[in-house]
């Protein structure tokens, strides 16, 4: 009888990894020797990672570097032991935003799978995993795949992650390839834009976490002049992901709108729409969860073991 098969769907965002249990921020700190403080340590061929700080510049091509690697052994690590699991058969379920999969599927695929057995400790845990396989997703379609038989008539799915946001249109359930697009144009640009904003005023400058909590939120512990000018800044930055939408072909009175992605918050704090006609999925890790529907689908039509 085949071990069965675990299939963990992995978000790789710019600011945050995601499984279907669990999201970290996307950071990697390397030590040459092992570190005072291992809350979040991983152990990976004899070196030392703290997974979850700093902060990952963005990168077109995820495999340019080792660090979105390091960061799946962590992210598989978490999700595992949500699972009750140390040792497992992998296969890893991810995506790329929507325009780029044509392009870098295989390469992130292989990159994905560059080691079929690895050992690591994570947290103070060790874990054995031998990885099976991996499928490249389209990211933010992932997220409403197993809602499709509700999208009638026309709609346009925004997917707004760290670095980007992501555009694609599905009429009847079905998604219109030729009508989708990716801009640099997500939450990190409105933090940077903020922040400028704040210095600029004030001549302060202002902890990125604090920015971040009153986009996420609408407030936070600060004075009141200062959360004027972020919302402020975050609304004229709503406003340009309108115009970016309208430009390509967004008619709030034809279609309806479906926003995915850590973005959703900032359309639901700062932005003017009808919400009867916009609907805002604030599960931060429903691509993990999309991406796992789709490999599972996938395996099982080919008599694999899930």
């Amino acid at each position: 009888m085949k071990e069965k098969i675990e299939i963990i769907g992995l978000d790789h965002g710019y600011g945050n990894v995601k499984t279907a249990h669990c999201c970290f921020p996307t950071g990697v700190i390397h030590h040459k020797t092992e570190p005072t403080f291992k809350s979040n340590l991983l152990i990976f061929e004899g070196e030392f990672y703290t997974i979850g700080e700093g902060h990952k510049e963005f990168l077109a091509k995820k495999q340019t570097d080792m660090d979105y690697y390091l960061l799946t052994l962590a992210a598989v690590g978490r999700e595992l032991y949500a699972r009750n699991l140390r040792m497992a058969q992998v296969h890893l379920a991810a995506g790329l935003p929507l325009t780029w999969v044509g392009e870098q599927k295989a390469e992130f695929q292989a990159y994905l799978l560059q080691k079929e057995h690895v050992d690591f400790t994570f947290k103070g845990i060790d874990f054995s995993v031998d990885f099976v396989g991996a499928d490249i997703f389209p990211q933010g379609f992932a997220a409403v795949a197993e809602k499709l038989h509700a999208f009638d008539g026309t709609n346009l799915l925004c997917d707004i992650g760290n670095g980007t946001m992501s555009v694609l249109q599905i009429n009847n359930r079905k998604p219109v390839p030729n009508k989708s697009f990716t801009e640099k144009y997500g939450t990190n640009q409105c933090v940077l834009t903020v922040r400028e904003a704040l210095m600029r005023k004030f001549n302060v400058a202002v902890d990125e976490s604090v920015i971040e909590s009153v986009l996420r939120f609408g407030t936070a512990d600060i004075a009141e002049k200062y959360l004027t000018v972020i919302r402020e800044t975050a609304t004229t930055y709503v406003a340009g992901i309108f115009r970016k939408l309208r430009e390509h072909e967004y008619h709030p009175d034809l279609m309806k709108l479906y926003v995915v992605g850590g973005g959703g918050c900032l359309i639901k704090n700062f932005g003017d729409y009808d919400k009867a006609r916009v609907t805002i999925n604030d599960d931060i890790c429903a691509t993990a969860k999309g991406y796992e529907y789709l490999a599972r689908n996938k395996l099982q039509h080919s008599g694999g073991m899930v």
